[in-house]
């Protein structure tokens, strides 16, 4: 059941290790990487008391000792304050430059220690350990670390990469079934932008990848991170293909501008409606079958997800409000919006060609749709 993916990135290859029993594996698997026998772990306050023990525990089997972090919960924790407070506090551990800091959490804490450790004495290394489906399958692997601010989402950050991600499916059964769901989302998002096979068996498969099939699950994980590992090779910084991993983000990230990056919207949530919306909107350009969009909102609603604006709970911007908060989106190049956009289910490409009143439009009719 346990796999191994590769991301082949020259002399910052790293393993991303997929399967059960992986926390009380972790020093077998972290010992490797250490020149003195401490690492120090940094968490948030829901995981740590579910998953802390076992990952020190795992660690001590290799006589190796821990000190932890633990910082508030939520998107609200990818913010100048708490990254701060994150480097403060290594540096007061006197933590080195060849040391290895861990990331026992969600996308939050995975992306705010992977920034802490990208800036510390100019890069020390870390590892993930993702508790979280969105981040087993997308912001644990590929490097892209960062904080919000309040004009957008990750506006901030650099590219970092980790130096070993250990991805236990078994953690996963602790996660609420809203936040499995959303990291779902993400799942969805690889069989959209290049995999419809994938997206075929996620279709037959889903139900039971919810109801909590290990093997499914693993395999799900895997797919994805296979998938994400293979574009991250060939496009480490985002100038081409690694931009397709941002299909329904462009649409999610204004979305969770507008919510306040509460938890009115998860972001694998903005995520699964971001690529509702982006299907509509390539059929309203003609790109994709009218069909297509259909059938991606079928499955998401056949998997309790929200797949619609009407989803939202509370108020939103109106068209040209959500407008302007995607044109503070990092993936604006020369002023100009880019989308990704489909020719059908696994097949899509990236583009700074579409009409401000096009995406008016299918803004328009999903926010009139939350008035019905």
């Amino acid at each position: 059941m346990n796999a191994t993916v590769r991301v082949e990135l020259d002399e910052r290859s790293y393993d991303v290790r997929i399967g059960t029993g992986l926390l009380a594996e972790s020093g077998e698997w972290i010992s490797p990487l250490l020149t003195r026998s401490r690492v120090w772990i940094v968490t948030e306050e829901n995981v740590g008391p579910l998953h802390l023990s076992s990952l020190k525990e795992g660690l001590a089997r290799q006589d190796i000792q821990s000190d932890t972090l633990v910082l508030p919960a939520g998107e609200r924790s990818k913010s100048w304050s708490e990254l701060g407070r994150t480097v403060e506090w290594l540096l007061e551990q006197k933590v080195e430059r060849r040391d290895v800091v861990i990331a026992l959490g969600g996308g939050v804490i995975g992306d705010l220690v992977g920034f802490a450790a990208a800036i510390l004495r100019r890069g020390i290394r870390f590892v993930q350990v993702p508790t979280s489906l969105l981040a087993q399958v997308d912001s644990s692997v590929g490097g892209k670390t960062g904080i919000n601010s309040p004009f957008g989402k990750n506006l901030i950050g650099a590219f970092h990469q980790p130096s070993l991600v250990l991805a236990d499916i078994e953690v996963l059964t602790s996660l609420p079934e809203r936040d499995f769901l959303a990291g779902y989302g993400e799942v969805v998002k690889y069989g959209l932008l290049g995999d419809a096979d994938f997206f075929e068996w996620l279709e037959i498969k889903g139900p039971d990848i919810a109801r909590g099939d290990v093997s499914l699950r693993a395999e799900a994980v895997r797919r994805s991170v296979q998938m994400k590992a293979d574009i991250v090779a060939r496009d480490e910084h985002e100038f081409g293909d690694r931009a397709l991993l941002n299909l329904g983000h462009t649409f999610c990230h204004a979305l969770e501008a507008a919510t306040g990056f509460s938890d009115r919207l998860l972001h694998g949530e903005g995520v699964a409606i971001g690529c509702a919306l982006a299907f509509e909107l390539s059929s309203r350009l003609g790109l994709c079958a009218q069909e297509d969009p259909s059938r991606v909102r079928a499955h998401l609603k056949s998997m309790g997800m929200k797949t619609d604006l009407s989803d939202i709970p509370g108020d939103l911007p109106d068209a040209d409000g959500l407008l302007t908060l995607m044109a503070q989106d990092k993936k604006v190049l020369n002023g100009q919006l880019r989308f990704v956009l489909a020719k059908a289910i696994g097949t899509t490409f990236v583009s700074s060609d579409v009409p401000p009143e096009v995406i008016l439009s299918v803004l328009n009719d999903a926010l009139a749709a939350r008035r019905v």
